[in-house]
Parts: C-alpha cells; sequence; structure tokens
C-alpha cells in the first residue's frame, strides 16, 4: 500500500542501527537511565551559579501539591509579600482553596454560558469540542486572578485551609467535568428543541446549584465574614474584628490589580508587535475583565521584569516549564539537555514554529523573585516556584537568561512600567483568536 512501511524498509532501518556504535552506545545507556540523567550537559548543571545581584525573597516557598493551581499560587504569592509586611509577619498565606472554590463555580458558570452560546452549532464543531474537551481545568491566566479577587476578596489560609481535593483534584475535576458534560448535553438537547436563551439560563442555575454542592462537599464552605485577630513576629497581639473576604482583601492585598496589564511574547507572523489579543471562551468571570493580551518583543518584556524587581516588586510570569528543566537541581537552561547529541538529530525550530506546530504554550505560572544584572542586561533569574521546599534551593529556582528568550511566555507589569506607545496600544480593540489557540492555554 502507498505510504505503508515496507518489510524492506524495516529490515534496513534495524541494519542502519546496529551498523551505528553510536546508537548501540545510547541504547545501552538509555535502556538502564533515564533519558534526561544521560542527556545532561555536566557543563550547563555546574554552571548555574544561583547568586543573583538582586533578590528579593526572604519567605518560603509554597506548594500547590498535585493540583494546578500555579497560577493562583504565584498571584496570592505576589499579594503575600506586602500582606506579610503590613501584618508585622515573617511567613503569610492567603487561602488558596478559598480562591479555588470560587473559580471552579464561575468556571462552571463561564462554560456553561459558552455552551449556551454553541448550542446551535454541530457537538463535533472545533469550538465545541474544545469546550467540552475541558469543562473544569485547575488552570488560569492573570486576567481570572485579578476578576476572582475584586469579586470574592481574600480571606488568610488559617480561614480556609487546604483539604485533600484541593491539594489533589484528580478525583474533583472528574466527577465535576461528568455534572457538567452531562448538563451540556441536556442544554442542547433543550436549545434544540426550541427552548429560549432565558429558559436555558434556567436550566443553568439548576446545574450550577449542583456544582456548588460538590465544590462543599470536597472543598469546605467559603466564608462570608470571619474573626480576624493575630500575632506578629515579635509576639504583639492585634485584632481588626470581623471582616468580610473583600474587606481583608482591600486592607491587606495592597497592590493595584485593577493597574496591570498581561504582557505576552508571541513571534508568530501573524501576531503583530503592539497590538492587543482576547482568545475566544476564555475566562472565568462572567461580566469580569477579558483576558487581554499586549504583544510584545521579549527585550521589552525582561526590561520591564527587571525594572520591576530593582524597584522592589516580584513579578508573574507563565512559561513552558517542561523544557529543559532540571527539578531536582532546580534550573533551568536552553542548553541544559543534549538530546541530539544522544539521539543524533538536529533540532532547530524557533520559538514561533514551535506555538505553529503544537510544540509548546505556557502551562505554568511562578514569580520573579530576583535577577543577576551584569552590566545593565539579566543573565540569570531567581523563582519562586510553588512545587514545595524539598527541591532546588528551598523551592527557589535558577533559570538562565537564554531559557527566558526561548521558553517564557507572559507576564503581568503595571501599566505605567510601559513606554508610551504601548500604553497607547493597551486601548485597542484587540485581535480575536480562536478558542483552540495556544495563547489562551492555562498554567497549571
Amino acid at each position: 500500500m502507498t505510504g505503508a512501511i515496507s518489510t524492506d524498509r524495516i529490515e534496513q532501518l534495524a541494519k542502519a542501527f546496529e551498523a551505528d556504535p553510536h546508537a548501540r552506545v545510547m541504547q545501552n545507556a538509555v535502556t538502564r537511565t533515564a533519558i534526561d540523567a544521560v542527556a545532561l550537559d555536566h557543563r550547563a548543571a555546574v554552571a548555574a551559579e544561583r547568586s543573583m545581584s538582586h533578590q528579593l525573597d526572604d519567605w518560603s516557598a509554597t506548594n500547590q501539591k498535585m493540583s494546578g493551581r500555579c497560577w493562583m499560587f504565584a498571584g496570592l504569592n505576589l499579594l503575600r509579600v506586602g500582606a506579610a509586611e503590613e501584618l508585622g509577619l515573617k511567613e503569610f498565606e492567603f487561602s488558596q482553596s478559598y480562591l479555588q472554590f470560587w473559580d471552579k463555580l464561575e468556571k462552571a458558570n463561564f462554560w456553561l454560558e459558552s455552551v449556551i452560546e454553541t448550542s446551535d452549532r454541530d457537538v463535533d464543531d472545533r469550538t465545541v469540542a474544545h469546550l467540552l474537551g475541558s469543562p473544569t481545568e485547575d488552570g488560569g491566566q492573570w486576567t481570572m486572578f485579578v476578576a476572582l479577587v475584586a469579586k470574592h476578596g481574600l480571606v488568610p489560609k488559617s480561614v480556609m485551609p487546604e483539604t485533600q481535593s484541593s491539594s489533589e483534584t484528580r478525583q474533583l475535576n472528574r466527577n465535576l467535568g461528568d455534572v457538567l458534560r452531562q448538563a451540556a448535553r441536556d442544554l442542547r438537547a433543550a436549545a434544540a428543541s426550541g427552548e429560549s436563551v432565558d429558559a436555558l439560563r434556567e436550566r443553568k442555575e439548576g446545574v450550577l446549584e449542583t456544582v456548588h454542592r460538590v465544590l462543599a462537599i470536597h472543598l469546605g464552605t467559603p466564608p462570608t465574614s470571619f474573626d480576624w485577630q493575630w500575632r506578629d513576629k515579635d509576639k504583639g497581639f492585634h485584632r481588626d474584628g470581623v471582616l468580610t473576604p473583600q474587606e481583608f482583601a482591600e486592607r491587606y492585598a495592597s497592590l493595584p490589580l485593577d493597574d496591570y496589564v498581561c504582557l505576552v511574547h508571541d513571534p508568530r507572523p501573524t501576531s503583530p508587535v503592539g497590538r492587543t489579543f482576547t482568545v475566544e471562551h476564555l475566562g472565568n468571570v462572567v461580566g469580569g475583565p477579558p483576558v487581554v493580551y499586549l504583544n510584545v518583543d521579549v527585550a521589552t518584556m525582561k526590561r520591564i521584569a527587571v525594572d520591576s524587581i530593582v524597584g522592589g516588586e516580584p513579578v508573574w510570569f507563565g512559561c513552558d516549564a517542561g523544557k529543559m528543566h532540571d527539578r531536582d537541581g532546580g534550573t533551568w537552561d536552553a542548553q541544559l539537555f543534549d538530546y541530539d547529541a544522544v539521539y543524533g538529530t538536529t533540532s532547530d525550530m524557533t520559538k514561533s514554529e514551535r506555538l505553529l506546530h503544537g510544540a509548546t504554550a505556557m502551562n505554568h505560572a511562578m514569580l520573579f523573585s530576583g535577577v543577576d544584572v551584569v552590566d545593565g542586561a539579566p543573565r540569570r533569574w531567581r523563582v519562586e516556584n510553588s512545587w514545595g521546599t524539598d527541591k532546588a534551593d528551598k523551592g527557589f529556582w535558577t533559570m538562565t537568561d537564554g531559557w527566558f528568550d526561548e521558553h517564557v511566555f507572559e507576564t503581568a507589569c503595571r501599566v505605567d512600567a510601559l513606554p508610551v506607545e504601548l500604553r497607547d496600544a493597551i486601548a485597542t480593540p484587540p485581535i480575536v483568536l480562536p478558542a483552540w489557540d495556544p495563547m489562551g492555554a492555562l498554567a497549571q
């Protein structure tokens, strides 16, 4: 059959492999040792110096455990710096499970609205298929974090602590996904029978009642108010009395989140620099701020991040964390593994080409908490991860500047940190990307 692998070709491939001594040595190594241990470039690994000319963190790293809440942890880690200072505490964490509860309820509502909006399309329509493929992901984006804080506020971790399901979300997501997909079936059937949008939304309210009940069973019931008192690091006692989550956020989340913009580095030819973008059906809070990106060159993104850190403020960012990383050593380096030397291949795809061909997308969000600047230019970055304290430098990783170029996609920065021409660009109508575009990937 045309295009099939013939028996003769299979024999040729086997003979070529047997005739290649390098391939046989690599086979001996990789069949007994993990490929990353074989491909690790020792020189790159030992060159991963951790010291930084500018380092902000003097706090402990957090742990998202077996959940996809990195974007939420990174946002809360950014806010907790000022909160700890205001409270006079060495260590402080906002409740991640509190925001997780509201994120999942809001996402369910947002998703059901998208199901209603697309109910006139075939079930195998690409957008509908995309929606049905991921009804209840943990992941998110910077703007989604801002929307949650603005609507639902914040509480200390002691007020709504972690549960088994907040830290290990697989079973919650599986069961909640079943509830939502069944609801999508029913909503689509009702729309096909001629029910109005208002009637479909009435049906949606019953689904949200179920979703709320499932979330409360797994995560606990979020407080509407709580009695807040604490002892500071010098043993001084303080009492604020009864606060709502919104009041607590207003008092202790001091950064003006509304004054931030999300920057992306999208080097695809179809994504002009200096233009804003949005992605269809991307978000969590209906009526909240839309997810809008401003595309900039990577040099601009790095310059703004450096200025923020030097000025004393960490930076939220999103990247493809799975590329060229040593989890035990806590290093990201674009030259860390020489897979080509092991396989006898040549890897030459650019960042743009990897985006176009499905080889990369943002999948993790963290916090830049330091940078090493030499002659005015960054050469490595210190990263507060949310993978616990048993790896890297007690949970803080080191990233080379070359890795930033290749694998960092997003940062959040204050609008007034932008050059004037880019500030003007924020107000322009965004280019709308389809729901499945890689720029719509969620950090997990």
